[in-house]
């Protein structure tokens, strides 16, 4: 499937596999690379030298086109923003604050530059500041969330900027390519539908809650610290939630409760103290296949759909 995003990045498919701090490595980023679309690498506040260790490997497993993510807010994001020029990677997806000071050196390297945004407003500046394209993450996708619906900030970004819009959150199909690319998109960024894929190297019980969750098992918690997150319902979940709704945690307890519990939930599998973040699409998926075959699977439907 052809669109202004698989022109730009010199992809096959209009699909980029989403920046999942502690999830996204070089294993899944370059399987995702090599079955045509765009594998990322999670930045996250990982050392410097994991990263470029993670980088190199991506470049050893892929001859394809994959980028990195860079959490703006992260204490290195000043040398991860310098490892991706040094590294020559070709493309950086950026979350969690504004990347303007860094863009006039990636573009001067010539790397491609697609921000992740929560609103319209977000995506102008963003555009103004010399973006190559953006990503508009509705608030049904996993881990930190906006409050805008992926149906209604999609196609207002879309009238709102003449870059192409990549649409991401709740979408983990066909249906949800085609019902993007009608809203005027020109991809997609899925995230949790990759969880369940055989290269993510999350912990089995990670796999397991995402491949048996249902439709109402995922839960918002951490609105009341500024940082909302969408993981798993699990009983550590429930407990920060319940926390959250009676005032019997504070924020600052809260924060502490859920301090290194991605980690805990990735690399551990750990129930009693870990953090499951995915998406409400999950409810979808019922089967771990490789990366390849989702993604063939995914637009075999979407062209279909679209076709009609």
């Amino acid at each position: 499937m052809k669109s202004a995003v698989t022109e730009l990045l010199g992809i096959e498919y209009p699909i980029f596999q989403g920046g999942m701090a502690w999830i996204a490595e070089s294993t899944l980023a370059a399987a995702v690379s090599n079955a045509g679309g765009l594998g990322i690498i999670a930045g996250g506040s990982a050392p410097i030298d994991y990263l470029r260790e993670q980088i190199r490997r991506c470049k050893s497993l892929t001859d394809k086109p994959f980028g990195v993510n860079i959490m703006l807010m992260s204490p290195n994001a000043e040398e991860l923003a310098q490892l991706v020029i040094d590294e020559k990677v070709p493309v950086v997806t950026t979350g969690a604050g504004n990347p303007g000071k860094y863009m006039a050196a990636w573009k001067e390297a010539g790397v491609k530059v697609v921000p992740v945004i929560p609103s319209v407003a977000l995506a102008v500046r963003m555009e103004r500041a010399g973006a190559d394209a953006v990503i508009a993450e509705g608030t049904e996708s996993g881990g930190h969330i906006g409050e805008n619906t992926t149906m209604c900030l999609v196609p207002q970004v879309v009238d709102a900027v003449k870059i192409p819009v990549i649409a991401a959150g709740g979408i983990a199909d066909g249906r949800g390519i085609a019902a993007s690319f009608m809203l005027g998109a020109q991809g997609v960024q899925v995230g949790t539908r990759f969880l369940a894929s055989e290269e993510c190297q999350i912990h089995p019980t990670y796999k397991e809650l995402v491949v048996k969750a249902k439709d109402t098992d995922s839960i918002v918690t951490g609105r009341y610290t500024g940082h909302p997150c969408r993981n798993v319902k699990t009983k550590f979940t429930k407990k920060l939630a319940s926390g959250e709704k009676d005032g019997s945690l504070t924020p600052d307890e809260f924060e502490q409760l859920t301090l290194g519990s991605l980690r805990k939930a990735v690399q551990d599998g750990n129930l009693e103290e870990g953090s499951f973040l995915c998406g409400a699409i999950a409810g979808m998926i019922n089967e771990v296949k490789p990366a390849k075959e989702i993604i063939e699977e995914m637009f075999a439907q979407a062209d279909k759909l679209l076709g009609k």
